[in-house]
Formats: C-alpha cells, structure tokens, sequence
C-alpha cells in the first residue's frame, strides 16, 4: 500500500495519523533514509527498519498524537546512556514525526439558513463539518460544502447517538423547533464549546428547565447561548460570522475583542480586589477593552448573584458569564498562564500579596465593604476604589460611584463617593423586602436554585434549623452557596419580582455603569502617566 494515498485517503477521512521521517542518522543503523505512517491504532505502513528502533517511534507517535504536536525522536543503538533503544548496532537516528488528520470537528445540529451559511463559512477555516437534520430536505447536498458529511435520523436523539460526539467537537443547536430535545441530549456531554442559537428568553426558560431535571450546574455553565459575537447580525451569513467568531476565539485560545481596542492595552495587566457581581461586571468591561485581568478573593466568598459572579469559581473550578470564563488558580504563575490563555484567573488573596509579583498596570478595590481593607495608592500606577470607604488622593488615585442615580458610575478624582444609603434598588417598588437575610446565626442550606420561580410563603433555603421564606413571588436572582456559616442578619439571597421576565445570568446595569466608570478612570489615569513620563524625558 501506498504512504501517501493511505496519507490522503486518513486526511479526507479526518483520521489521525503520523508520519515519521529519517532526518539524520550516523555509524550503523536499520536504514538511512525511510518514512512510515503510523494510525492512531498502532498500525503502520512502511518501515524506518523495525526492531527496537521502530518500536519507540510508534509509541512517540502515539503520544504525538494524544497530544495533537509534532515532535523529534533521537535513538541511539545502544543498551545503556540517553537515549539508548536496547539494541547494539551502534549507530544513531534522528525521526521527525508529524501528526496529521486532526482537524477540529463542527457538529451542526439542524439543516436551516443558519447552520447552512455557518457551514459555508467553516469550510475556508479548517474544519471537519458534520450537519444532522430529521428532515431530509435539509440536508440537499448542494446546500453545504462539498466535504461536508449529512447525517439524516428519525429524531435529533438519535442522529446525536450516531454522531459520536468527542471532548474535542464544537456543537452548535440550532433546530427548526427541536433544540430542547438536543440541549437535553448533550448538556452532560463533554465538548470543546456548546452552543445554542436562541433567544435570550427561550435560553433562560431551558436553562430553568434543565435544572428542574436535575442537570449540574458546571454542566449548564458550558453552554454558550445566546451564542455569537453581538454584532448587529440579522441575516443567516451575518449571523454565521458571529457565531464562527466565537467558536474560533474558544478554539485559538484567544481574548477576543476589537483589535484597535486590544493591542496598544495588550500588556497592561489590572488586579481586581474580589470578584462579586460588580466587580464581576468590572471585570467584563476590562477584559473586552483588551486588559489582562486578574481577580483576587477571599476562600469563601459570600456572594450571592453566583450565576454573575466570577467569585464562584472558587466553589466550582471555573465558572463563565457571558461568554468569559474565570478559572480559580493556585499560583501567580499559574494565573499568568491562564490569563495569557483569555482566561481571567480568581486567586485565594485576601491582602493583596501577590501584587508584588503580578507588578499590575492598575489595582481596583471592588470589595464593596464600604470601608478600606488595606487598598493604597502605593499598589499600582492607578488604583480605583468603589464606593465609599475611600478618598481619592488620599488612599487612591480614583473612587467611582456606586450609589444608583444620577451620579452612578461617576468618577471622583478628588474627594469621596456618596454614603451607603443602607436601601436596594427598587425592582417594580420593592426595595428591601425582595432581600433576604438570615434570622440567625448558622449553615446555609438552599431548597430552591438560581432562576427557580417561586411563590410568596415557599421555602428557599434554611439557616441551621431555621427555615427561610420567599417574602414575595419572583424568580430566585441572587442564592448564598451551600454550606456557609452565616450570621444574623446576614444577606442571603434575592428576589427579583418580575418573575420570568427577570434575567439572572448577565451582569446588571449597575454592574455595567461602574465597569464603565472603572475603564474610564484607567484610560485617564494611565494617559497622565504617559503624558507625565514624557514630560520628565523632555525636561533630562
């Protein structure tokens, strides 16, 4: 058989395989100059020579192949020192094995306009594309591109059955009317992204019902949707730009954003101090702008908007709102890793320690304790503070304000922020009533979870012996996590009296005009700096 047809006929498949080339080799040895292509069953064609030194380039290539990267291979004919194969020729060989069949599959659940115009676009970028529909219609072959492969079933169950899915898939629903069928079917599964093209009100509803079913939270946090970069999209090919943009921002490990906004802030890193809903809402706002953020909590946060909050990452690994991910990390060289990966790290570090290390652009208080827990102006070139607690020029460069009203998100150069008023929102006239807090010291239990709706009188959670009523009807928004001793008088949760209308899986507005207060005072703050040191340039 022929390497290089068999070659051909793996990469049309998508099948993984290697190929191991003879690079060099002295003194006496099986072969000089000899290719092999070794499946990612062991099997091979041709020959380097066989014997010992084969052997270790089949199990190199496999390992080449487990981890998707070429690599070299020296061997030397010998028993004993490095590199030795156990055989007693003498001599040495230097093998470069490449991998090859490993493009990245595009599972499209459901024939429509969409999926048709994303595989279209899919096609240019490298990607092994696969459309399964229950109607037969939609899967004309002239309708894809021409590799593509269409998978036709009765239900969307069982098309899922047959397709195998892998760790390594991208699984994109988007059904005539069937997603909740396919949701169901792969929200346990794991895959490199899922995501589901819908509505944000219909995604809110299935999320809700999966959880009805039982369905794990970190299961839930793996779904993207409503899925796609918000770009104005309206028509199918518009829409498909946005969604390939998202699946190609998972699979290149890439920070997103605009390119003008990301690169001239590509090396300025800000260090957020906790990671609450709003510090969480900051931290978005940063992170789109193209600063590399890092994020510092205590070991059991208190939040309670957890399904906004990057501090849940804590309890649970790595949590993602609106389509970034927090991961909890162990170690400033960890954290870089990650944050160099557009994964924005949560580190253990309630005193800052690690700023040292992490040496940040910027230090933003977001603590919200509405008194200053060690946060100074000698931390960082510009360091923001939320709220009150602070005055800017004594102990920071900058306090935004958090107090809604006309004056939310205001930044404060000189002076201080409004006092805590000690009252909520308003939501539809209820302020303090919709919050709910404990009756007493002991551990929190929940009963019901986010975005579970409930009625005035239901049970939600107990404190110790307690039990805690719901003190209106609405949807459950903000829930403490399980298992945190608490005392009296300590906020617990929230509830949101629109009900289903409300939305707890994006930040708030508030979240949102203090993000945009924070980004202001860092442009400002970091622009007096430029202009300063260039002033001190001009002036040697």
């Amino acid at each position: 058989m022929n390497i290089f047809s068999e070659a051909a006929k793996l990469e049309d498949q998508n099948r993984p395989f290697a190929l191991a080339q003879i690079v060099g080799s002295r003194g006496s040895t099986p072969r000089h100059s000899a290719q092999m292509l070794i499946r990612d069953d062991g099997s091979i064609i041709g020959t380097i020579g066989g014997g010992m030194v084969e052997r270790k380039v089949i199990e190199e290539a496999l390992e080449a192949l487990r981890e998707k990267a070429p690599r070299m291979f020296h061997g030397r004919m010998a028993r004993t020192g490095s590199d030795a194969v156990g055989s007693d020729c003498g001599g040495a060989m230097t093998v470069y094995i490449s991998v090859h069949g490993l493009r990245p599959r595009l599972v499209l659940v459901g024939g429509g306009h969409v999926n048709r115009a994303i595989a279209q676009g899919a096609a240019g970028l490298g990607f092994d594309i696969i459309v399964a529909d229950v109607y037969e219609e939609s899967l004309r072959p002239d309708l894809f591109p021409p590799t593509t492969r269409l998978l036709h079933a009765e239900t969307f169950s069982a098309a899922i059955d047959r397709l195998a899915i892998c760790p390594e898939d991208f699984v994109l629903i988007a059904t005539h009317n069937q997603d909740r069928e396919a949701l169901e079917k792969l929200i346990e599964r794991p895959v490199a992204w899922l995501g589901l093209l819908a509505s944000r009100r219909k995604v809110q509803v299935f999320i809700r019902q999966l959880r009805e079913k039982g369905v794990a939270e970190e299961h839930i946090a793996r779904l993207r949707a409503p899925v796609g970069y918000n770009i104005g999209a309206e028509t199918p090919n518009e829409i498909a730009i946005s969604v390939l943009a998202e699946i190609l921002q998972v699979k290149n490990r890439a920070s997103g954003g605009l390119m003008t906004a990301a690169q001239p802030r590509q090396q300025l890193r800000v260090v957020i101090r906790g990671a609450g809903d709003i510090a969480t809402g900051v931290a978005l706002r940063l992170w789109h702008a193209g600063f590399k953020v890092f994020m510092l909590e205590v070991e059991k946060p208190t939040v309670i908007r957890c399904s906004v909050a990057f501090a849940q990452a804590i309890f649970d690994g790595e949590t993602t709102v609106e389509g970034v991910m927090a991961r909890r990390v162990d170690s400033v060289s960890e954290a870089v890793r990650t944050v160099e990966n557009g994964v924005i790290p949560v580190l253990i570090d309630p005193t800052g320690e690690t700023l040292g290390e992490l040496k940040p652009t910027g230090v933003v208080d977001a603590i919200l304790a509405k008194e200053n827990f060690g946060t100074h102006s000698g931390m960082a070139p510009a360091v923001i503070a939320l709220g009150p607690g602070f005055s800017a020029g004594d102990d920071c460069h900058a306090v935004v304000e958090t107090n809604r009203g006309h004056w939310l998100g205001k930044v404060i150069y000189q002076g201080k922020a409004q006092e805590n008023t000690g009252v909520p929102g308003s939501i539809m006239g209820h302020t303090s009533r919709r919050v709910i807090r404990a009756p007493g010291a002991g551990v929190m239990q929940s009963r019901v979870r986010l975005g579970d709706i409930v009625s005035e009188g239901d049970i939600i959670a107990t404190v110790g012996d307690a039990e805690i009523k719901a003190p209106l009807s609405g949807m459950v928004r903000g829930l403490l996590n399980d298992g945190l001793v608490v005392n009296s008088g300590f906020k617990i949760g929230d509830i949101d009296p629109r009900g289903a209308d409300a939305d707890y899986t994006t930040v708030s507005d508030k979240a949102r005009a203090i993000g945009g207060g924070v980004l202001e005072a860092l442009m400002t703050l970091t622009h007096r700096g430029v202009k300063a040191k260039e002033a001190v340039l001009t002036v040697a």
